[in-house]
C-alpha cells in the first residue's frame, strides 16, 4: 500500500473516534437532562463533554503533524504513530469516563505519538532545507 495512504486512512479513523466521542456527550446529555447549550450538571455529562474537549484540543495537534510527518518523515513510523493516537484517544475516552483518575495511559499514549510524529516531520523537514 502507497505510505500516502495510510495518513489518509488514520485521518478517517480519527474522524471516527471524534464522531464517537460526541455521540458519547449527546447520549450522556439525554440520560442525565442537561439542556443545551449548558455544559454543566451532572458529573457523567461533565465528564463525557471533556472527554470530547479534550479529543478535539489533542486533534488539532495531531492532525498537522501527521500530515507533516507524511509529507516530510519517512517509513511505517508514521502510520504506526497514528494508530497509537486513536488507540490512546479510545483508552482515554473509556478511563475518563470511568474514573477521571484513571485517564493518564491514554493520554500518555496519544501525546507520545503525536510527540513521534512532530520528530518525523522535523527531522524530514531538516533534511530538506539542509539538502
Amino acid at each position: 500500500m502507497e505510505l500516502q495512504l495510510w495518513p489518509a486512512i488514520i485521518t478517517l479513523l480519527s474522524l471516527v473516534v471524534l464522531i464517537w466521542v460526541a455521540c458519547i456527550v449527546g447520549h450522556y446529555r439525554k440520560k442525565c437532562n442537561v439542556k443545551a447549550p449548558a455544559v454543566t450538571g451532572d458529573p457523567l455529562f461533565e465528564r463525557a463533554y471533556r472527554v470530547q474537549m479534550n479529543t478535539i484540543e489533542s486533534a488539532i495537534v495531531f492532525l498537522p503533524a501527521l500530515w507533516l510527518a507524511a509529507r516530510w518523515g519517512s517509513g511505517y513510523l508514521i502510520p504506526v504513530a497514528g494508530a497509537l493516537w486513536i488507540a490512546g484517544r479510545i483508552l482515554y475516552a473509556l478511563a475518563y469516563l470511568k474514573d477521571p483518575a484513571k485517564r493518564s495511559l491514554g493520554f500518555g499514549i496519544s501525546f507520545f505519538a503525536i510527540i513521534l510524529l512532530m520528530i518525523q516531520a522535523a527531522i524530514g523537514l531538516v533534511r530538506a532545507a539542509l539538502a
